[in-house]
């Protein structure tokens, strides 16, 4: 028997031997690339985020600790790991597991979600009701550098920064950084110290001392020499100043260092942002070398020599579509209006394939624009040029 397979919720999880974790990743590495081999979906983002969530589930009590999945397409290990290992080789068939998050499907998917940046905001919405209900559990959001440029995100950080919610902790997968080796060890060294309990004891204690003997002035000036050092070995300013302890960057696929941190930032005060950086498409060379292209993938992505089988056992086989899909037919029948019309303009944030616009791009670049993750900007920009004319 695998180690996935006794896996059927988190609390078995959690019994594992520690020196079992790194086999339990690849096994759900080769099982995630296994279903999408068969039915197609997202491949290079789940693969990234495997150590992720294992180390979620072994620190946080997901369940009564609430996990939000930004956009959610990354959740193919959580699902694996919470009760929906036997029905996942009909992942995105009918009958089958979703490939978000799915409140109606589990209660541990914490919250819907979509297309995208919306996650810091219902975890900080979680933490006020959970605080004026006096509850504890902690409230994480798993966002990555893409969603984290919606304006969104960053409303809800100055937000939840502002109030100075306890037990809010915002995880950045950031799978396009690279660290440099020294700056990385740097970073990991100094991670260790702001997390531990003796160093937060002691900032407090001298702050208080401090603040005895000297002018508010030079106590100011003080604390901003110290942002400023912590700034340049992190990289966290900008989140500092909007009210969180900024850990990170760390690697994102080192468990052992994933583990401990969590542990630590459960007791930190405040609200909290840990910063990993990840590598599309972890496992799977391919993926690695180009994890744009397998960022999602049809049925039978990996390549055959001619004349071989499938090289997993099938047991469910995905249905080619027989008919165009909504998009083709969206995107054929807008291009035909734009050559109708030149006042047709097409309007994307961050989804030019998804929605179709692609072709339309290719045809029109010109009046084609995509606007990032800024959903509300390109819906007013619509409206200024509609209003232009």
């Amino acid at each position: 028997m695998s180690i996935l397979d006794q896996i059927n919720g988190p609390a078995d999880l959690k019994k594992l031997p520690e020196e079992q974790l790194g086999d339990l990743c690849g096994e759900l590495r080769q099982r995630i690339i296994e279903v999408v081999d068969r039915n197609g979906g997202h491949l290079a983002s789940p693969l990234g985020v495997v150590e992720l969530t294992v180390a979620l589930h072994r620190v946080f009590e997901i369940g009564r600790d609430v996990l939000v999945w930004d956009v959610g397409h990354q959740c193919y290990a959580h699902k694996l790991l919470t009760g929906r290992r036997d029905c996942f080789d009909r992942l995105r068939l009918k009958g089958g597991p979703s490939g978000y998050p799915k409140l109606a499907e589990s209660p541990l998917d914490g919250f819907g979600t979509g297309h995208s940046s919306t996650s810091i905001s219902a975890i900080t919405g979680m933490a006020i009701a959970r605080d004026l209900k006096g509850e504890s559990h902690h409230v994480i959001a798993l966002i990555g550098d893409g969603a984290i440029t919606g304006g969104m995100a960053f409303e809800a950080l100055s937000h939840a920064g502002h109030l100075g919610l306890d037990k809010l902790l915002v995880i950045l997968n950031d799978n396009k950084m690279s660290i440099s080796e020294n700056v990385g060890a740097l970073a990991r060294y100094f991670n260790r110290i702001i997390t531990a309990a003796p160093y937060k004891r002691a900032k407090e204690d001298v702050g208080a001392f401090v603040k005895q003997l000297i002018p508010d002035r030079m106590t100011r000036t003080i604390r901003d020499i110290e942002k400023s050092v912590k700034g340049l070995i992190t990289k966290g300013v900008l989140f500092q100043e909007l009210g969180f302890n900024y850990i990170g960057p760390v690697d994102g696929h080192d468990l052992p260092l994933l583990i401990e941190l969590l542990q630590r930032l459960k007791t930190m005060r405040g609200p909290v942002f840990l910063h990993c950086a990840t590598e599309k498409g972890k496992g799977l060379e391919l993926a690695e070398r180009d994890p744009e292209r397998y960022h999602g993938v049809k049925p039978r992505f990996i390549p055959r020599d001619p004349g071989e089988g499938d090289p997993v056992p099938a047991k469910v086989e995905a249905v080619p579509p027989a008919q165009p899909t909504f998009t083709d037919v969206f995107a054929g029948a807008l291009i035909r209006a734009a050559e109708r019309d030149s006042r047709i303009c097409a309007i994307t944030a961050a989804m030019p394939t998804g929605t179709g616009l692609s072709r339309f791009a290719a045809r029109f670049p010109e009046r084609c624009f995509d606007v990032g993750i800024c959903e509300q900007h390109a819906v007013t920009m619509a409206a200024g040029m509609a209003a232009a004319g």
